[in-house]
């Protein structure tokens, strides 16, 4: 039999989506089965700003076999319990997005439900108040999960905020221990094979030859393998994701860590804040039809809690996807495959599932059109999601303050979209379909938080009495404050554990 495994893989383009790449290449693969070459430039910059995660990055660590502890302190990480939105639903309001669940199920129902009913009488508190992980982080405090049956303790969901460029630097040492080879240069030319247009080398600058059998594209927007050489298309999301900017600068800490992103919502946009050991990073996401560079930018120094620690750096971006992730031999990750604006966190997550797509779907080189058809369809249906939980967050608002939030409120919204909501508005009910990435506690978050209210609720809670309900719900909500008594602020968890060096100056 003809041995056709792909032998060689050439990674294009470095920083985070480039360097997760070849980690999970060298780990899963092994030098022994095929050569793993990244080539980048340090001529060219990184975009880098994508310095908050959701829980699933955890699953990526565990796969490369990541010490926790020996990771936070290489990439100067904190911990992240959720999201807090500020004036999203109005000016002044606020409300927690938390990773988990909210309460537990009963009766074979979600617990929203039964929260539902006493909430309607004035009888519960707000949602967020029955998230271990909203009441954690609503007092800064943090801890692993514990084996604590029955516990809220044990079943604790958390993500990392960290910096992506010493990210990077931490899993190219990694990679390159595993085998990997890097290869510094900027690209020149591509070439294609005449009979089919695959990509079968590149040139780089002074004249190196690279070849290979597989080529991933981690050349962020430019999409130089993707794009400018085999033509793909990109499908333009603006219509409903207005946002084409964003502003981004490092500040000085004023205090200690949080154990949650902030995203506060302004008059074209909206300004991230991501705590880490060393630093807060901080941007600004914006609409260049309703606000200049120069205005959003002294809108972000204005609301920098500490001095800003380098020169304010603009990113231009297009909301969108490229109408195939995988083209003849080429596969794009990250920013090469499109972009969806990180008010969700979704950006190093969706690096991570598409490589775990491409190891489940991975070629021979006969690249099988019916694999790479799948791999494509599933990418799509991932990012549209991602785009439907993004867009919800514009459209459930109450804000007019701007023609910003006017224009907003007037887009016509997807319909997968409108059936969520609509379903939600009437019953109650939350469904995840098609394994999409955000499960019901994130829709129930954003949903409750922006003003989103249901009429109704599942009938099986009226099989218990208003008592019953009402003393399940209260219990619920103990042990969780309870619980929390139990867990240390964010700053001794990481101080005891996994505190970071002082960056040298």
């Amino acid at each position: 039999m003809l041995d056709n495994r792909i032998k060689k893989i050439v990674i294009v383009g470095g920083g985070t989506a480039g360097w997760m790449t070849a980690a999970a290449c060298a780990k899963l693969l092994k030098s022994s089965y095929c050569e793993i070459e990244l080539v980048e430039s340090e001529q060219i910059a990184t975009i880098g700003v994508g310095e908050a995660t959701i829980p699933q990055m955890q699953l990526f660590n565990k796969v490369l076999d990541l010490n926790e502890d020996d990771f936070i302190r290489k990439t100067q990480a904190t911990f992240k319990l959720g999201i807090e939105f500020v004036n999203w639903k109005k000016v002044g309001e606020s409300y927690i997005h938390p990773f988990g669940g909210f309460g537990i199920n009963m009766e074979g129902v979600e617990f929203h439900h039964f929260w539902l009913k006493m909430y309607q009488q004035g009888l519960a508190k707000d949602i967020e108040d029955y998230s271990i992980a909203a009441a954690a982080a609503k007092q800064g405090r943090f801890m692993r999960p514990v084996n604590l049956p029955n516990s809220p303790l044990s079943d604790i969901h958390y993500a990392f905020h960290f910096d992506a460029s010493l990210y990077a630097q931490y899993l190219r040492t990694f990679s390159e221990e595993r085998g990997v080879r890097r290869i510094e240069g900027r690209v020149v030319e591509v070439l294609q094979r005449p009979s089919d247009g695959f990509i079968e080398s590149i040139m780089l600058e002074g004249g190196a030859k690279v070849s290979g059998d597989l080529f991933i594209d981690c050349t962020g927007f430019k999409g130089l393998l993707i794009e400018e050489t085999l033509k793909t298309g990109y499908e333009d999301w603006s219509h409903w994701l207005p946002c084409d900017r964003a502003i981004a600068v490092p500040s000085a800490n004023t205090q200690d860590p949080i154990p949650y992103t902030r995203s506060t919502a302004h008059s074209a946009g909206w300004q991230w804040r991501i705590p880490l050991q060393h630093r807060v990073g901080n941007g600004h996401v914006f609409s260049s039809r309703f606000m200049s560079d120069d205005e959003a930018t002294a809108l972000l120094l204005k609301n920098l809690d500490g001095e800003p620690l380098a020169d304010p750096r603009t990113i231009k971006f297009k909301g969108g996807k490229r109408k195939k992730y995988w083209n003849k031999n080429v596969v794009a990750i990250g920013l090469s495959s499109g972009f969806v604006e990180p008010l969700e966190s979704t950006a190093i997550h969706l690096i991570q599932s598409t490589i775990a797509r491409l190891f489940s779907l991975f070629p021979t080189k006969d690249f099988h059109q019916d694999e790479i058809d799948r791999f494509n369809r599933l990418s799509d249906l991932e990012i549209e999601r991602v785009r439907d939980f993004i867009i919800l967050h514009y459209v459930a608002t109450e804000r007019d303050d701007s023609d910003f939030w006017r224009y907003i409120r007037g887009i016509d919204i997807p319909e997968y979209l409108q059936n969520k909501i609509r379903m939600y508005q009437r019953t109650g009910r939350i469904y995840r379909e098609d394994e999409e990435l955000f499960n019901e506690t994130s829709w129930l978050a954003v949903f409750h938080g922006q003003g989103v209210m249901a009429k109704d609720y599942h009938p099986i809670v009226d099989t218990l009495s208003d008592e019953d309900v009402k003393r399940r719900v209260d219990s619920v909500l103990a042990v969780i404050n309870r619980s929390c008594e139990e867990m240390p602020l964010q700053k001794i968890f990481i101080d005891k554990y996994c505190k970071a060096e002082k960056p040298k100056i």
